[in-house]
């Protein structure tokens, strides 16, 4: 049997080491997951980045991290 899967995106979330606000960081992020599933969505949706970039980036701004988006 084949099985062709499709290709995913993700966000590659990067803290420098010992990063005093990364959990309060990781729990803002979680949420934008949360807020986007509301709607019966997921991480898996084709437009995710597209629809999550933005939060992202103003979440990047005031917890000074680094991302990526790779392919799966």
């Amino acid at each position: 049997m084949k099985v062709r899967l499709p290709k995913h995106r993700e966000f590659l979330i990067k803290f420098e080491d010992k990063y005093e606000k990364a959990d309060e960081a990781w729990e803002a992020l979680n949420k934008i997951v949360k807020d986007y599933s509301v709607d019966g969505k997921s991480i898996y949706t084709e437009t995710f980045i597209e629809d999550n970039e933005e939060k992202v980036k103003a979440l990047q701004e005031k917890y000074e991290f680094t991302y990526e988006i790779i392919e799966k």
